[in-house]
């Protein structure tokens, strides 16, 4: 439905022609920020939701206590797996996640592995790679995710989140302990709940389509052949290469496969193809855009600098393997 309607609008009221770059660019502009601002207030709302009723502190406390023996991370990346989002609609949830106080390498956890891994990625990956290749693929996005997690909490970056982020912590907290006490009705409570996700839309939507806006122009006018012509040697430089070339896109997992097995097909090697799609959907400059909003730049940098490494000892491991 969002598809037809970014096809009405750019197709039919604006008149560009679908067969142009500049059409295919206006259209996925037009189809990613109707998306995501779809995505951003309901998300944003169900967490708010999630937030005022379930007891938040509590998991908080017993995660901090436990530590369940590294399986919390674990447990984030699958749930990372299971959600069916890109990296720029993690982000409602990844706010949602740190509102509630849950420890930022958990969050982390979630945020590297959901756009990696989802359902229709695995099942385009099966049918164009096959089984082993798959397999390998969901291990390493969420074997990254639990790993990566657990790197960037012992690195104590809770003081690198933005004051907007901490504000917003504060204020979730106030309320939850007024509704606790008043013990407010879920009706009553709603139109607060969806105040505050408008709040939270407007304060990250100019990012948002700054981001979508580099995407789209990528997206549109940088072609295929550009980036398999010089990945296709198959050299140890290749995967860290690919992952620089592929920061500067911006799709979902399901998107970049197609563009991936063109690379295959040309002579690029699986794990140097795999590990650009990872940076592509990880790692992107438009995600980079939207995180400004709940993350200082030295927090940026750290959490790409480290998914990055990942990333590129995983393409090396699976152009190993396969």
């Amino acid at each position: 439905m969002i598809q037809n309607f970014a096809d009405w609008v750019v197709y039919g009221i604006m008149g560009f022609d679908s067969q142009t770059k500049l059409g295919e660019a206006v259209n996925f502009f037009i189809y990613d920020t109707t998306k995501i601002v779809i995505l951003l207030f309901a998300i944003s709302a169900v967490m708010g939701v999630i937030n005022a009723y379930f007891p938040t502190d509590r998991l908080r406390d017993y995660l901090n206590k436990h530590k369940l023996y590294g399986f919390q991370y674990l447990m984030a990346s699958l749930f990372g797996a299971v959600t069916p989002f890109c990296s720029c609609s993690s982000i409602p949830l990844f706010i949602g996640f740190v509102k509630g106080g849950i420890p930022l390498g958990v969050t982390f956890s979630f945020l590297i592995t959901s756009p990696l891994v989802n359902e229709v990625a695995v099942a385009m990956f099966l049918g164009t790679f096959g089984a082993k290749a798959t397999a390998i693929y969901v291990a390493s996005g969420i074997l990254l995710g639990s790993v990566g997690g657990a790197v960037l909490e012992l690195l104590h970056l809770e003081p690198l989140l933005t004051p907007w982020v901490r504000k917003l912590q504060k204020q979730s907290n106030l309320e939850q302990s007024e509704w606790q006490t008043e013990k407010v009705s879920f009706f009553k409570r709603l139109p607060s709940i969806l105040k505050e996700s408008w709040r939270i839309v407007k304060g990250v939507l100019v990012y948002v389509i700054i981001g979508i806006a580099i995407g789209a122009g990528i997206h549109g006018f940088v072609p295929e052949n550009f980036f398999s012509g010089f990945l296709g040697g198959g050299q140890w430089w290749t995967v860290p290469l690919a992952v620089i070339l592929a920061v500067p896109m911006y799709s979902n997992a399901a998107g970049v496969i197609p563009l991936i097995e063109a690379f295959v097909s040309k002579g690029v090697a699986l794990g140097t193809a795999i590990a650009f799609m990872m940076a592509v959907v990880g790692l992107s400059l438009p995600e980079a855009t939207m995180l400004k909003k709940v993350m200082t730049w030295k927090l940026i940098a750290i959490f790409f600098g480290t998914v990055t490494m990942f990333i590129i000892i995983s393409g090396w491991i699976f152009n190993w393997l396969i």
